[in-house]
């Protein structure tokens, strides 16, 4: 079984750093760290490039509206120097409301964007001189971005969810970020990958499925509270966050669910909201159970098709997330 960290700063960058440490000791494949509308993730990103030495470390997700791609492949760049080749750049359309009321900058043509952005990201990683042609995009001076190169290119992921947006990840990245995706649907998702890898004549297993993976734990006396935390960031995902989501879970066989919780919210009716998200819905989607269990889910849907899963780092101080990393991977 593969799995990856989610890790942020923190409220002690040393003290998740020193967790870090244990993931990576534990055979941590990927530490990813990502932004929204809080700090830039990038800092961050130099400290664990310099303060680990196997894992690799990504971005899950910057988003292609912020920063340009040459700026982009600047910053690769560099953190590919610093951590001697181990970095996954994630990429992500985020969406309208963050786009355009943090950023300022109009939500156009994200799938469009996201494929000029790899192809552009690519080129330059290489160190192909920028001759471009895009849609959006269009570079025709030749610059060429110059460094001492540990390897000519950093694996593209992306965070993907609608039908097109999946076709087009297998069309050009290395990875996928899914969120929120059904353990009965990683199968579908391969077959959609592959077809479009195949299509585009690349090798079907051209991209890794690398889904964002919620752990619950049931048995400590909350089991209350967890099947609430549980029902959370769906709750949030369906009714705050645009369309993309919603419809993503309506169509991967939660309508039902999907409309009774939209139907609450338009109420202001929270609780209910929350009461829609079926037990078999989170069972379906988070992984929730003793510490016993969750070992065995995690298990189970890397059999299904979740190759690499980046899971939370556990709270607490350093030794407890470390016994807890432990305990879910069954390493113990």
């Amino acid at each position: 079984m593969r799995f990856g960290i989610l890790a942020g700063v923190g409220r002690d960058w040393r003290e998740s750093i020193e967790k870090v440490h244990i993931a990576e000791s534990l055979g941590c494949e990927l530490v990813a760290t990502g932004e929204a509308w809080g700090p830039s993730t990038l800092p961050w990103m130099t400290l664990l490039a310099v303060h680990t030495h196997t894992t690799q470390i990504g971005t899950s997700i910057l988003n292609v509206y912020s920063r340009s791609p040459g700026a982009i492949a600047q910053e690769f760049a560099m953190l590919e120097t610093l951590s001697g080749g181990r970095m996954v750049c994630g990429l992500g359309s985020s969406g309208h409301r963050v786009i355009e009321h943090f950023h300022g900058i109009p939500f156009d043509r994200p799938l469009r964007r996201l494929r000029e952005y790899v192809e552009i990201i690519n080129l330059l990683i290489k160190g192909e001189r920028l001759d471009y042609e895009g849609d959006i995009f269009t570079m025709n001076r030749g610059f060429r971005l110059d460094y001492d190169r540990p390897r000519d290119h950093v694996p593209m992921y992306i965070a993907a969810i609608t039908p097109k947006s999946i076709h087009q990840t297998g069309e050009i990245a290395d990875g996928i970020f899914p969120i929120h995706w059904p353990k009965g649907q990683f199968a579908s998702l391969r077959k959609a990958l592959s077809d479009a890898s195949e299509a585009a004549g690349r090798p079907r297993d051209s991209v890794t499925i690398a889904p964002f993976t919620n752990v619950y734990m049931l048995g400590r006396g909350n089991d209350d509270a967890a099947w609430q935390a549980a029902r959370q960031p769906l709750f949030h995902y369906i009714n705050r966050m645009g369309d993309f989501y919603w419809n993503m879970l309506a169509d991967n066989g939660f309508e039902a669910e999907v409309m009774a919780s939209r139907s609450a919210w338009q109420k202001r009716d929270r609780d209910g909201a929350l009461e829609a998200i079926s037990e078999s819905m989170v069972r379906e989607i988070q992984v929730i159970g003793t510490m016993e269990s969750i070992a065995e889910q995690l298990a189970e849907r890397s059999a299904l098709g979740a190759e690499l899963q980046l899971i939370p780092m556990p709270g607490g101080r350093t030794a407890q997330a470390g016994r807890q990393l432990e305990e879910l991977l069954g390493k113990h």
